[in-house]
Formats: C-alpha cells, sequence, structure tokens
C-alpha cells in the first residue's frame, strides 16, 4: 500500500446496493465529543451547504464559500490498505466520493457545501467492519483540502450519480462506489443503508448498516416514500413532505420536494416556510450571532409539536426535539441560560426546487433508511421517538 502522509483525507462514497435480505453489517458510529464552541457556525455552515446543494453541477467543481465543519457529530472508523491504517469518517447522504493505493491515473475533485477536496485517484482496500474487507475500492489521496476540522474525510453514502464530473480527464465516469463494489463481492445482497442517530443529550444506540436494516433498531413499521423527481431535490435523497404543521399554523401548505442528509445538523425549511413557523412562538427571534433560533422562556411550556407529513404518514418532533438542551449552548457558540432551537431557515424562499432539508435532529427521533435498491426514503420509530422535554 502506498504510505499516507499526514494531509491524507480518505472520503468514503456509500450506496447501499442489493437484492435480498440477508449479509448487512451494521456498525456503531462515534459522537464527537468535544470541548469548547465547536458547533459554533453551524447553522451558518448548514445554509451554504443547503445552497451549494441547489446549485452543484454535475461538474462537481464549483466555488463556493467555505464553512467550518467541526460541528459535524457522527463518524464511522474506515481502514485503509493492508494492514489497515483507520480513519474518522463522517457519514453523509449529500455526497458520494471516496478519498487513497495504485494510481489510476485520474485526478479527483470535489466541493461540498463548506469545504472541498482535491487529489489523485487511486485503488486500495477498504475495511469497514473485520469481516466486511472491499477489494480493489477506488478512493483518492488528498492533496489539497479545507474545513474538515476535527475528521479525516467524509464518508458519503448519496447517489452514485453525484460522483459524475469529479474525474479528471475522464469527467463522464462514474466512480464505483463502496456499497456497489461491496456487492459485487457478494459482502451484501441489498441496496439498502440503515442509520440511526442517538439524540443530542446520549452517546448510545448510534450505528449505520449496510446491506440492510437492522430490525432491533426500530419499532412498528418503516415508512417509505419514493425519492423525489423533482429538480435538484432528486440529484440526492430527495423525498416530498406533503404537508408541514406547527399547532394550528401550517408551516409547508402543499406537497413540496426537499432532502434528508445526514451531513446537515439542523432541521432547516424555506424562508417563507419559517417565517410561519417563527411566529407562531410567541418573542421568538433569530440570534444573528449564534445563527439559531432564540425561544423565549415563556413560550417554551406552550410550544406545540412540528408535524412532517410524508405520504400518509406524520412524523412529529415534538418539543424536546426542537429544542437544544440548555447545557449545550457554549458548544453551540451561544449564551448561557438561553433556549434555542433546532429549525432554521435556508436561506431562500420555497419554489427553488430544494425547499426543506431533513437532517441530523430529525434522524435524532427516526430510523432512516436509504433504499437504493427501489429508490426510495424511509422512517421508523426508535426508543427516542417519544421524548418528553425537561428544562
Amino acid at each position: 500500500m502506498r504510505s499516507l502522509s499526514r494531509r491524507a483525507l480518505l472520503f468514503v462514497v456509500l450506496i447501499a446496493a442489493s437484492r435480498s435480505t440477508s449479509s448487512l453489517v451494521t456498525i456503531p458510529l462515534t459522537k464527537l465529543e468535544r470541548t469548547g464552541s465547536y458547533l459554533q457556525g453551524s447553522p451558518y455552515a448548514d445554509r451554504a451547504r443547503a445552497s451549494f446543494l441547489k446549485t452543484r453541477t454535475a461538474g462537481g467543481s464549483t466555488t463556493v464559500p467555505a464553512s467550518n465543519l467541526a460541528y459535524v457529530q457522527y463518524t464511522t472508523s474506515v481502514g485503509v490498505g493492508s494492514p489497515a491504517t483507520y480513519y474518522n469518517l463522517v457519514v453523509d447522504t449529500g455526497s458520494s466520493n471516496t478519498f487513497v493505493g495504485v494510481p489510476t491515473g485520474q485526478h479527483v475533485n470535489v466541493t461540498y457545501g463548506g469545504g472541498f477536496f482535491t487529489g489523485v485517484e487511486y485503488s486500495d482496500t477498504v475495511t469497514l467492519a473485520p469481516d466486511f474487507v472491499i477489494a480493489k475500492q477506488s478512493i483518492g489521496d488528498a492533496l489539497q483540502y479545507a474545513n474538515f476540522v476535527g475528521v479525516d474525510g467524509i464518508i458519503g453514502v448519496g447517489p452514485v450519480d453525484l460522483t459524475k464530473g469529479t474525474l479528471s480527464p475522464d469527467k463522464n465516469t462514474l466512480i464505483p462506489t463502496i456499497m456497489s463494489n461491496a456487492l459485487k463481492q457478494g459482502l451484501i445482497q441489498k441496496q439498502i443503508l440503515g442509520v440511526l442517530f442517538a439524540p443530542a443529550t446520549t452517546y448510545n444506540d448510534t450505528t449505520i448498516t449496510y446491506g440492510g436494516i437492522d430490525h432491533a433498531l426500530y419499532t412498528g413499521e418503516i415508512t417509505y416514500t419514493p425519492v423525489t423527481e423533482t429538480h435538484p431535490a432528486g440529484r440526492y435523497w430527495g423525498i416530498n413532505v406533503t404537508e408541514s404543521t406547527y399547532g394550528t399554523h401550517t408551516v409547508i401548505p402543499q406537497s413540496t420536494a426537499g432532502i434528508v442528509d445526514t451531513g446537515t445538523t439542523l432541521i432547516l425549511l424555506a424562508d417563507d416556510f419559517f417565517a410561519v413557523y417563527l411566529g407562531a412562538i410567541p418573542g421568538a427571534y433569530v440570534d444573528n450571532n449564534a445563527g439559531l433560533i432564540v425561544i423565549p422562556p415563556s413560550s417554551v411550556a406552550d410550544m406545540q409539536p412540528l408535524n412532517f407529513k410524508i405520504g400518509d404518514t406524520v412524523f412529529s418532533m415534538d418539543t424536546a426535539a426542537q429544542l437544544i438542551p440548555l447545557d449545550q449552548n457554549t458548544a453551540w457558540g451561544g449564551q448561557a441560560g438561553v433556549q434555542y432551537g433546532v429549525v432554521g431557515h435556508l436561506g431562500a424562499d420555497s419554489g427553488e426546487g430544494l425547499d426543506f432539508i431533513i437532517g441530523q435532529k430529525f434522524m435524532e427521533k427516526y430510523y432512516a433508511v436509504f433504499d437504493a435498491d427501489s429508490n426510495r426514503v424511509g422512517f421508523g420509530n426508535t426508543e427516542h421517538t417519544f421524548s418528553t422535554y425537561s428544562p
């Protein structure tokens, strides 16, 4: 294996792929434990990412303002080479590239909403678990990169088409993903990825499942909805929300396309939708320093569920799910004793084909399934779905 410099990042592209219900691997995720204001800037990074996802071209090399990615909280350990060197990679459904081996003669360049990497594409062994080792995986050695703080790279679990245009000179070539290679090598049998994020108040039960869904991680049935045909949301894990309400207020009045994105921390709504939500909470306002919504203490007790209707099923974010725990204010760069919320605005009004992002804070309440076989996204209840607020 080619030895790696300290500058090398591993960016892993994962798209689940297969045709049956066996051969799945569940791997724990790690929630990064840090001190200080490590989440500060997260809302602005989320909005920069949202803007990029809307305007991203097939070339994948658009230049956008970079934002600090130190806020990303969930990583998985991935080994590269033989013997393996392990790296902590962020789980990201909004990208699909692996970033280390045998040169392929290709250069790779990928831009994210909050950073970029450019380097040389290689082929090497990738280890996701002791019995889940993928041979001859196309990955990359990052020669230049920006704004991936505290992590070693990204594990991209978005659609494989997002890799188009990232190679040079063969810009029309798709880069084989880890999951497609795992399928080809008989390691998995399904194009399905299951994700469980634990709530911010706990570090337990945070996992990713390759090749299927782990029935022990959710209760009841999984509700599925097809990937939207609306552009640009349909290029990602995009879905339609048929309606969203906050109490008696209609936040999203009709079927609207957006995306489910593990790489976005908050829940983001188009600015006109967010204005309805903000106006429905007496005294609520946006703190421009923290970039977060502030909810006055007098309004917290009367907060209503924020509901998203997906298909015929309503998924509800109760009061606890809409609030940032007070003991995390320092991490977010906020003021002590101020109640902040997890719902933010996209930075543009609705009607652009990507009008909301269901981010990590939603997936801390529900088990998420990304099914490439059937081109659909699913959600299921977990033990964290029906939480209660306690100040």
